[in-house]
């Protein structure tokens, strides 16, 4: 027999309860947001400002140009998710957490440093001598409340979006200062539109190479070619850009790349022109990749980070912590890069270990990996030297599993000194720091002796693959 109108009318309310507490689904809205903070520590005061990336006691003299915490907040649903990038040479893990903890409602915020060689010390390695920091604690202070208020202006500032993407490859802007020579030639550019004017409203560019063309004379305060860069694509744009340092170890450098000013001069290192027109060559490179973006979609937005252990063999950097040129928690190591216990005073016959941190982003069809300190490119494009030179310490160290290689999206993009530098990540297998020397060269290469130690790269290589195939 039918059912009646009213029968019919009743199981719809008895149902509308079940139906109302079902979760709904979140809309396909992303929002982004772009903000700025002036960072740039002031100079010819009491205190003198210690320039990093090169030779101890470089004080500086003046200020070229502004040094900025540029940041990118990105929301979808309930979910917000902040890029931060500052114009220093490095920043311990802690002052990100000391960040963190300032921006309550953000599922993650990612601190990632441009590596300026011509910045404050702002980790302690540069200052008046091998046993005295260079790191003034009221600018640390200072610049971390600054990148703050670069997030914040950035979550003010969000607007509905929609993203292109684009690649472009620019061999020609880099030197690689270590053999085996290992390109990462890639640059990364993402775009953010008005959905309706399709008007841009921010740009994000991702490059690897060490912002360093000044040289160790310069004693002037600059962000070297990541200025020059930033206002190239602010200005053809019209819109807030944001530059993230990738893969730098290796050493992928700005130095000895040959470089032409317009009217096809020859321009030296250690000058401003070169690092001006450096940046400005760099911007249409962007252009390039933005002339062949697609459209992307970056939504749903998942950020996950583990904190890892690693050996600190570097006796230099052990012998800086404990005279307090390094500023950072020791840890006892116990051959667990998941699990250590802090300690504050560090006996000779011990091992020991730092804390830092690793992260996936997976922003819809984007992967992002967050590595710590100056990864090599052998490292994130699999290519690590098969068979490794006889020379090598490590010749059967297994292969690292390349961090590209774990990422299964359709784009990928790395950022390097992201939350933490912790120095070189150096293949185990190409580690040669006693004779006799890989390559048959009569001394070691630069390197090891800004690294942890060899077991760096396998231990941080193995956790981000954990990282990206465990199961929340």
């Amino acid at each position: 027999m039918a059912r009646s109108v009213f029968a019919v009318f009743l199981a719809g309310l008895t149902a509308l309860p079940f139906a109302l507490s079902r979760p709904l689904p979140v809309p396909d809205r992303l929002e982004a947001g772009f903000g700025e903070a002036d960072v740039t520590p002031k100079v010819g005061g009491k205190k003198p400002v210690y320039l990093a990336g090169f030779g101890r006691n470089r004080i500086a003299t003046g200020v070229h140009d502004p040094l900025f915490a540029r940041a990118v907040v990105l929301r979808h649903g309930k979910t917000k998710i902040a890029l931060v990038s500052v114009d220093v040479v490095g920043l311990f893990l802690a002052s990100v957490e000391r960040v963190r903890a300032k921006l309550p409602g953000l599922a993650y915020v990612l601190v990632s440093s441009t590596h300026s060689h011509d910045g404050p010390d702002t980790m302690g390695l540069w200052g008046p001598s091998l046993f005295q920091s260079g790191v003034d604690p009221d600018y640390l202070a200072f610049l971390e409340k600054q990148i703050v208020k670069a997030v914040q202006a950035a979550d003010g500032a969000r607007k509905p979006v929609v993203a292109r993407i684009g690649k472009a490859r620019t061999p020609e802007l880099l030197h690689d200062n270590r053999l085996p020579l290992v390109l990462h030639d890639e640059l990364v550019a993402l775009s953010f539109h008005d959905p309706k004017s399709k008007k841009a409203l921010g740009l994000v560019v991702q490059w690897n190479v060490h912002p360093e063309v000044l040289g160790g004379k310069n004693t002037l305060i600059s962000s070297d070619h990541v200025g020059p860069t930033v206002n190239y694509l602010k200005a053809k744009h019209g819109c807030p850009v944001v530059y993230l340092t990738g893969t730098v170890g290796g050493l992928m450098t700005s130095l000895k790349v040959p470089i032409k000013s317009k009217a096809g001069k020859a321009l030296a290192d250690g000058t401003f022109e070169k690092a001006e027109r450096y940046g400005e060559l760099l911007g249409e490179v962007a252009d390039k990749a933005l002339e062949g973006s697609k459209a992307v979609r970056l939504t749903p937005l998942e950020a996950r980070s583990k904190a890892v252990y690693l050996p600190l063999a570097n006796r230099l950097y052990l012998a800086a912590r404990q005279v307090g040129v390094f500023d950072r928690e020791a840890y006892l190591w116990k051959d667990d890069p998941y699990k250590a216990t802090p300690v504050k005073k560090i006996e000779p016959k011990k091992k020991y270990c730092l804390r830092t941190e690793i992260a996936h982003l997976r922003l819809g069809e984007l992967d992002v990996a967050a590595i710590p300190g100056e990864i090599y490119p052998e490292l994130v494009l699999d290519q690590v030297q098969d068979p490794p030179d006889p020379g090598a310490d490590f010749p059967t160290a297994p292969k690292e599993p390349g961090i590209y290689k774990q990422m299964r999206g359709p784009y990928r993009m790395l950022i390097g000194l992201a939350n933490d530098e912790i120095g070189y990540v150096i293949p185990k297998r190409q580690w040669d720091e006693k004779p006799p020397f890989c390559y048959g060269r009569k001394e070691a290469q630069y390197g090891e002796g800004n690294s942890l130690g060899p077991d760096t790269a396998p231990i941080l290589c193995k956790a981000f693959a954990k990282l990206v195939t465990e199961k929340k």
